[in-house]
């Protein structure tokens, strides 16, 4: 055999194996282009280059791995993990609840960085000035929009009413947060004192039971609801339809590089939840039949 293949194939042996050596995993950064995905009380990495089960998983994380360092009472918050994003250059993951909290991991060791009880919690983005944002869905305390600082600890500075809270993500370009209710998309700015956010605009979405938003580029985000999907353009304040997904109903989650044309998505199939991740340019399935999986987030 030629050098240069051996190379190569030492090269993805350590790719793959590296990870596990030892019987722990190590990880300090997400590659770009791995999938994080969550469910139940678990956060997984998975490379769709190795597998299509659980083969795929490169780390993982369960709250108990970090129980003891969050006050007892935690241990009934992250029962079931509802989205998991990576951020700060993809050495951390913001992780939300269910049933009822938000927390910072460091993947490197796994400590929690910031954490807060945050009801029916849906999803979460940083911000700006040390701050995160979440969306709680429905619960008798959620219904909300909130804004906590990442060096106080489950003390919150700012809250908006928001019916089903489900999305949240902020923009840097524009320095705006785009929110996803159950029917409304909004749009706040920070206050200059970054202490409160100012609502600027509303829209109603095309359809019912907002699920999910994500990024897309600078001017465009996707909204899923219950029915459909479509993406928006924040210059024009207006919807199109999503030709790729425009028959898949209950979509909980996805992602589109408009550059490569990836999507990566989840929807629900057993009930809320799904034992699959589905990726299209390239066509792939990942089945992970342990965990009841609900979003999916794709290192950037």
């Amino acid at each position: 055999m030629e050098p240069s293949k051996i190379i190569q194939l030492i090269s993805l042996w350590i790719a793959i194996a590296l990870p596990f050596i030892g019987n722990s995993q190590i990880l300090s950064q997400i590659p770009k282009g791995y999938w994080v995905v969550c469910g139940d009380d678990k956060v997984l990495v998975i490379n769709p280059a190795i597998g299509s089960d659980s083969s795929a998983i490169i780390w993982k994380w369960q709250f108990k791995e970090s129980a003891n360092q969050l006050p007892k009472e935690y241990g009934d918050y992250f029962k079931s993990l509802d989205d998991c994003k990576p951020v700060l250059d993809n050495k951390k993951i913001l992780i939300t609840s269910s049933t009822g909290a938000t927390c910072l991991l460091n993947i490197a060791n796994k400590q929690i960085e910031f954490y807060a009880k945050t009801p029916m919690a849906h999803s979460a983005d940083l911000l700006p000035g040390n701050l995160v944002a979440v969306a709680n869905s429905t619960h008798p305390k959620g219904n909300s929009l909130e804004l906590y600082r990442l060096d106080q600890m489950d003390k919150v500075i700012y809250s908006d009413s928001l019916y089903s809270g489900h999305g949240v993500v902020w923009n840097d370009k524009l320095q705006q947060l785009f929110v996803l209710g159950y029917t409304d998309l909004r749009t706040y700015q920070l206050t200059t004192d970054k202490n409160a956010l100012k609502l600027l605009n509303t829209i109603i979405i095309p359809g019912e039971g907002g699920h999910d938003l994500s990024y897309v580029d600078n001017d465009r985000l996707l909204v899923s609801y219950s029915e459909g999907i479509a993406v928006y353009s924040i210059k024009s304040k207006k919807f199109e339809q999503f030709p790729p997904l425009k028959d898949i109903h209950h979509i909980k989650s996805v992602n589109w590089n408009p550059i490569s044309d990836q999507l990566v998505y989840t929807k629900a199939e057993e009930s809320w939840w799904t034992y699959h991740i589905y990726g299209i340019n390239p066509r792939q399935k990942v089945h992970i039949p342990t965990v009841k999986l609900y979003k999916v987030r794709v290192a950037h």
